[in-house]
């Protein structure tokens, strides 16, 4: 054993003893012959201690009145003691009526049939006690054994387990050789034929250079025949002297000399014709998604797929911008603010469960069910324009018909409406139109964990912007990268060559931002009112402050009751109610715009006031 000291060791040898020292070295066989030894004395002595009497015995009975013996008590034992207390009992006076039972022995007197009694029992306890010692003296050996012996069996399997190991890596070693010259040889095929097309492409340019120079010599011979070596000289010094007006975008020298174009005003294409922008029709039909850095061209290009939209067929169009205007969204549904927006998403999710549930009871499979939805004119596009800004201004409204006063929104709304438009709208024809900064789950609504989603169910296009190198901004480079939903590769596009962005998408009366939007009566008294009238509106609203109407001055009453100082429709809109009757959010601006005339609050943000101090 080894031993943590010596004071360990000095205690361990005083507790040994010597006999269990001797058993201890003793083979296992005569262990268990000491054993079996030791359990038959212990066997033998305590059989021999059970049997006979140890001590001398004295019977006696008690004389009655009858002259009758009584030599037993009621239970049937007869009366007995040592000759010692016989004597006893006799010094101190026995009575007379105590006779000796004379049926029993020599008068009474029984001799002892065994009286070594005490030292059989003595030896059976010793025989028990010696082998439990011996037999727990194993038991601890066995005990410190069996820890070697694991320890022993883990080492074997450690040993077994390295050793397949080692086979299978000298297995996978020429496996692996094998497949690197497999790809060695693979790359010098493929960089050959790489050397060899640009080589080919190299002398195609070359060819096609020459044929052009040899045209333009063969032109300018044409030109120049039968003038003379000055008049040669004089019209090469002509044309080097002579200046070409820069053509801006997609202009062409034809048509800026067009005489029709001059007077019927016509508008140059948008999109030039040809199969390098083809891509925009892959997003028609599928859910897109389109990022980009500041500058890429992010809202341009999303208004030619809207344009390309709504000349395929696509008549309903909701645009939800939270900061868009009616002057540069015209001819589609405009949702502008982002508490607009949460009704429309909270609206889209339940049109789309509706339209399943419509789908299941119909009886008609996919392709009738799609082809029913675009002759019933219900298929209809959603553009998320600054979708990036959702997760912090967009909080889930409470329902109309919910009742529960402690309520509370959905913080993941958000991205349950992000994932029922990438998955469940193209079979109802719902289909979004993602446009972002970015294409992590973190940007688009907060939703981590679903980038194989996204991945699998988007048409992801990304706009790259360039640095002007004169005033060292961002702008667009006109490039841009396509990935089709469920692939991982992303191939390279060209964007459209845009002259200006396009604001009007009716089919019938198109409008671009070179054209100065018309404006109505009520939005010229708007702006005459903030821009000139601002003043003396003030002045008359100091001399003579508003009354409320009945509704607003129950909305104050409310919101004074509630001690809410700073008020968000988005957030008390659900609990105000008059008589059980709920408001809509521009009913209650309403209200909360004459509280705000009447001096009693001020705005501090979309939505939301602040009320006076009273």
């Amino acid at each position: 054993m080894n031993y943590l000291s010596e004071k360990h060791k000095q205690l361990s040898e005083s507790q040994q003893s010597g006999l269990m020292l001797w058993f201890g070295r003793l083979p296992m066989d005569k262990k268990a012959v000491a054993i079996g030894l030791s359990l038959t004395v212990g066997i033998s002595s305590a059989a021999m201690a059970w049997k006979g009497t140890s001590s001398d015995r004295i019977y006696f009975c008690l004389k009655t009145p009858q002259k009758r013996l009584t030599c037993e008590d009621k239970n049937g034992r007869p009366f007995r003691m040592t000759p010692f207390y016989w004597s006893q009992w006799k010094s101190d006076g026995m009575p007379s009526q105590v006779v000796r039972d004379p049926a029993m022995g020599v008068k009474g007197l029984v001799k002892a049939t065994n009286p070594y009694k005490p030292f059989w029992a003595f030896g059976g306890f010793l025989g028990f006690a010696l082998a439990g010692w011996m037999l727990r003296h194993c038991q601890e050996e066995e005990k410190q054994r069996a820890v070697f012996e694991d320890i022993a069996q883990k080492r074997d399997a450690a040993k077994a387990e390295m050793a397949a190991r080692s086979e299978l890596l000298e297995s996978y070693r020429d496996v692996a050789i094998a497949e690197v010259q497999l790809q060695a040889d693979l790359d010098l095929i493929a960089n050959d034929r790489t050397v060899d097309i640009t080589k080919a492409e190299i002398y195609s340019d070359v060819e096609i250079q020459v044929a052009q120079l040899d045209a333009t010599d063969a032109l300018f011979s044409a030109q120049t025949a039968g003038m003379t070596e000055e008049q040669k000289a004089e019209y090469i010094k002509q044309l080097r002297e002579m200046k070409t007006p820069y053509l801006q975008g997609s202009q062409t020298l034809a048509g800026t000399i067009d005489p029709n174009d001059k007077v019927t005003g016509s508008e140059p294409g948008a999109i030039a014709d040809g199969d390098k922008y083809r891509w925009i029709n892959n997003t028609i039909g599928y859910p897109t998604l389109i990022f980009g850095g500041m500058g890429a061209g992010k809202s341009w290009t999303t208004r030619e797929i809207i344009w390309h939209k709504r000349t395929a067929g696509w008549n309903q169009i909701f645009v939800l911008d939270p900061h868009g205007t009616e002057v540069e969204w015209r001819g589609v549904n405009l949702i502008t603010g982002y508490r607009e927006i949460a009704d429309f998403m909270q609206w889209y999710m339940a049109e789309m469960r509706r339209r399943y549930k419509a789908y299941r009871e119909s009886g008609m499979v996919e392709e009738q069910w799609t082809q029913h939805l675009r002759d019933t004119n219900q298929h209809f596009c959603v553009v998320a324009e600054e979708f990036t800004t959702w997760t912090d201004n967009i909080v889930e409204p409470m329902p109309d018909d919910c009742e529960d006063e402690k309520w509370k929104p959905d913080p993941d709304f958000i991205g349950k409406w992000f994932r029922c438009a990438m998955t469940e709208s193209r079979k109802q024809l719902m289909i979004p139109l993602f446009v972002a900064h970015d294409r992590t789950m973190e940007i688009l609504a907060k939703a981590k964990g679903l980038s194989k989603l996204r991945d699998a169910a988007l048409l992801e296009v990304e706009l790259i912007a360039t640095i002007d190198p004169i005033t060292t901004e961002a702008k667009a480079s006109g490039k841009g990268a396509i990935k089709l939903p469920g692939h991982g590769q992303w191939i390279d596009i060209e964007l459209p060559k845009l002259d200006q962005k396009r604001i009007d998408f009716r089919l019938d009366k198109p409008l671009t931002s070179d054209e100065p939007p018309t404006i109505d009566k009520a939005t010229l008294e708007r702006i005459y009112e903030l821009e000139f009238n601002l003043g003396n509106k003030a002045d008359n609203t100091q001399d003579e402050p508003k009354k409320l109407s009945s509704m607003a001055q129950k909305l104050y009453e409310y919101l004074t009751r509630t001690e809410r100082i700073e008020a968000d429709v988005r957030e008390f809109k659900g609990n105000f109610k008059v008589n059980g009757e709920r408001f809509t959010v521009e009913q209650i601006k309403g209200w909360m715009y004459e509280i705000v005339g009447a001096g009693l609050a001020d705005w501090i943000a979309e939505g939301v006031i602040k009320l006076n101090q009273i």
